[in-house]
């Protein structure tokens, strides 16, 4: 039995996405634990294999159990899966920090941006844990959670300074249908994955508003564009925004109904204020919650980013929905550069 078949993983939390990828892990060979915070998620789980609260018509692996003690789930981990909201990141993760063992690798599938330190998931692991960065890997890419459970084909990016770490963690999620890539770029595939939530709302609202495909591709190539700047002023390749966990990740987040950002946009293109689109979408929304720390690093590099710029103003309603339209289309003519 190879090392990738002996591996262990506990997964944090047993959420939508969270789930997808304690799921493909277990069917890569890898033995899971998810970490639940309720009991009658975990308990249905370890008895009737499947999480009611996300996808209760899919059976995991008998491999996927799961507990409410974070020390039990990471009792002898090689790998700690952390997939909790960005902002609550910092105060979730102290609680598992003494329980982490010497060897165990955090893989960081957060895709938000930290309110107030401006700080990227990988940066609050290793404030937080004291952990090096070559510990800290991120996963990134393409990846709706319920195509992933359905055994849909995809694709992502795990990025990490140590190579040999990123090739441990391609090994232990390679299946018939999800192919990991290795990277050394974390800031890439880290700014890639928070600012594309942005450029999703963005596209979302247009939707919601009945504006065409020609708007929304516009929305999508210059989300981009203002993306690679800030993610290249900040040290990352811009290759990585070409990417999977760039352009990949952006395209499917901006154009798939089962997008939650996206989602959360078309509510606000439809009229609804920011209180009833959250009620409406019912999950983390991170564009909402990032966008504004997003904006506060444009600031810091001198980064033009004016789509990420409307829909913050649009978030804390300092425009309306017809003011933020016109904003973008009168911008000054300028080369696409």
């Amino acid at each position: 039995m190879n090392q990738q078949h002996r591996a262990r993983t506990a997964v944090s939390s047993a959420g939508s996405w969270g789930t997808a990828v304690g799921k493909i892990m277990a069917d890569a060979g890898t033995r899971v634990i998810m970490h639940a915070r309720r009991a009658e998620i975990a308990d249905a789980i370890n008895t009737t294999h499947r999480n009611a609260g996300y996808f209760p018509d899919v059976e995991l692996p008998h491999t996927v159990t799961a507990t409410t003690d974070p020390a039990a789930a990471l009792d002898g981990a090689d790998f700690l899966v952390l997939s909790i909201p960005a902002q609550s990141l910092r105060t979730s993760l102290a609680a598992w920090a003494r329980h982490i063992g010497p060897d165990t690798v955090i893989v960081s599938l957060m895709k938000g941006i930290e309110i107030g330190s401006g700080l990227r998931a990988s940066q609050v692991i290793t404030e937080v844990t004291g952990l090096p960065a070559e510990r800290v890997a991120v996963l990134s890419g393409p990846n709706l959670a319920r195509e992933i459970m359905e055994g849909q084909p995809a694709a992502a990016t795990i990025a990490c300074p140590d190579e040999d770490a990123a090739h441990r963690v391609q090994r232990a999620c390679h299946t018939p249908y999800f192919r990991p890539y290795t990277s050394t770029d974390v800031i890439g595939c880290e700014l890639g994955g928070a600012v594309k939530n942005v450029i999703a709302l963005a596209v979302g609202i247009a939707s919601g508003m009945g504006l065409g495909h020609n708007a929304q591709a516009m929305l999508i190539t210059r989300g981009l564009a203002e993306t690679t700047r800030l993610a290249t002023a900040m040290g990352a390749h811009p290759a990585t925004l070409a990417g999977l966990a760039g352009l990949g990740d952006l395209v499917a987040t901006c154009s798939s109904p089962l997008s939650r950002n996206r989602t959360f946009g078309t509510h606000l293109g439809h009229g609804l204020t920011v209180t009833e689109a959250t009620a409406a979408t019912r999950q983390t929304t991170e564009g909402v919650k990032s966008a504004e720390a997003i904006l506060a690093l444009a600031g810091a590099h001198d980064v033009e980013m004016p789509i990420t710029e409307i829909v913050s103003d649009l978030l804390h309603e300092k425009v309306t929905l017809d003011q933020a339209a016109s904003a973008l289309m009168q911008r000054p003519p300028k080369s696409e550069r």
